[in-house]
């Protein structure tokens, strides 16, 4: 049996809905777009949305609209993939990392506040593994303290909090709709905002800096290039897949939530690990990402040995994320930050293994997943 941690599900009628756009004349700045656009913001109620090639690329625009330069800083945590912060520092500012809670691996808000200098320009806020952070407490910081906000979600379409959708909070929420994400368009993203100055500025960032794309030239040729721009444009071929995935979107979370509970309430009784909380609870409804779980501190250098068995068996998993970022090699030799100063997140790097709870899994699936980690687990007493 191969149980692949995650599988895109795009069904005979989405390829012919590709097919016909393959068919067209018009590959990129076409309808499509401006639908899958449309639509997203209709089914979120935001405000402003860009269809944009990763959602690399609409965190690094959001920066770049901020004008975000040399010496900025930027509060982010520490438990994020490398992206998360790569977008900002490649622009010259500087990472402020801060360690995550130990019950849901969201960025500790209660460490927030004590980081932030007359240097700090923006806080970035992960929703980890689809569990919404704690955004209310961390709009109110940024609000007082006049920073931007920025959402990453990438792991967290359509999770909410008090019913509004995350991404709707900050200055800029950011999404991916990687293969291995809730939906997919095989790969790109999307950017969303509040303010209209914000998303005219991202219209030429996100093209070169042109300010008339060639639907828009009334003689061929005549554009101007306004600012430094680059080319993180989505195109037609993946906005048509994104409208059509988009729809399924509650149908796949709701896969998820019984797939994760299932797997969630047959782990009760394995003593060797704990399960981290992406529950949906009081105000918050998680996306369910995965099922994460933290090894005992005795396992933590069983871990590889451990996913290799359930490799063995068919099973996939995954890590989120196999170090913290100022563990990486970059960020180690230029901030020499110790691994000491954030247990929680160095915890959730280096101890968790991540299992699949998407839309893909079968009930045969879930039984075998369960029988399997008990199996290998007995061997850990």
């Amino acid at each position: 049996m191969k149980i692949p941690f995650a599988k895109p599900l795009i069904t005979k009628k989405e390829r012919s809905f590709v097919s016909k756009v393959l068919a067209s004349p018009i590959l990129t700045h076409g309808e499509n777009l401006i639908n899958f656009e449309n639509n997203f913001k209709k089914k979120f109620n935001f405000k402003y949305a860009h269809g944009v090639s990763s959602c690399t690329a609409a965190l690094h625009l959001s920066f770049m609209a901020i004008d975000l330069k040399n010496g900025d800083e930027v509060i982010v945590p520490n438990q994020t993939h490398v992206s998360t912060v790569h977008t900002f520092e490649i622009l010259g500012a500087k990472p402020i990392f801060i360690d995550s809670n130990n019950f849901d691996g969201n960025m500790d808000v209660n460490k927030i506040e004590n980081k932030i200098t007359k240097n700090t320009k923006a806080i970035v806020v992960v929703h980890y593994l689809g569990k919404p952070a704690d955004i209310l407490k961390i709009k109110k910081i940024c609000k007082k303290k006049k920073l931007y906000l920025i959402e990453d979600c990438a792991l967290s379409i359509g999770a909410r909090v008090n019913n509004k959708y995350v991404g709707g909070f900050g200055d800029f929420g950011c999404f991916s709709f990687y293969p291995a994400k809730h939906i997919t368009t095989a790969d790109g993203g999307m950017l969303v905002c509040k303010n209209k100055k914000f998303y005219k500025k991202i219209k030429l960032l996100k093209g070169f800096g042109v300010d008339k794309n060639f639907n828009e030239r009334k003689v061929p040729g005549e554009y101007d290039v306004k600012l430094l721009g680059l080319n993180y444009r989505l195109d037609e071929i993946r906005s048509r897949l994104g409208i059509s995935q988009l729809k399924k979107l509650d149908y796949f979370v709701s896969i998820r939530e019984k797939n994760y509970l299932f797997l969630k309430n047959s782990f009760k009784k394995i003593k060797q690990f704990k399960l981290l909380n992406l529950d949906s609870e009081n105000n918050k409804k998680s996306s369910y990402y995965c099922v994460s779980i933290i090894l005992s501190n005795k396992l933590k250098k069983d871990r590889l040995k451990i996913i290799k068995k359930l490799k063995d068996n068919g099973i996939g998993t995954s890590i989120h994320y196999p170090k913290i970022v100022s563990d990486y090699t970059y960020y180690k030799k230029k901030y020499k930050i110790s691994p000491k100063n954030f247990p929680n997140a160095s915890i959730m790097s280096y101890r968790s293994i991540n299992l699949p709870v998407g839309p893909h899994l079968t009930k045969k699936n879930l039984l075998f997943i369960t029988s399997t980690i008990k199996e290998i687990f007995k061997k850990f007493i």
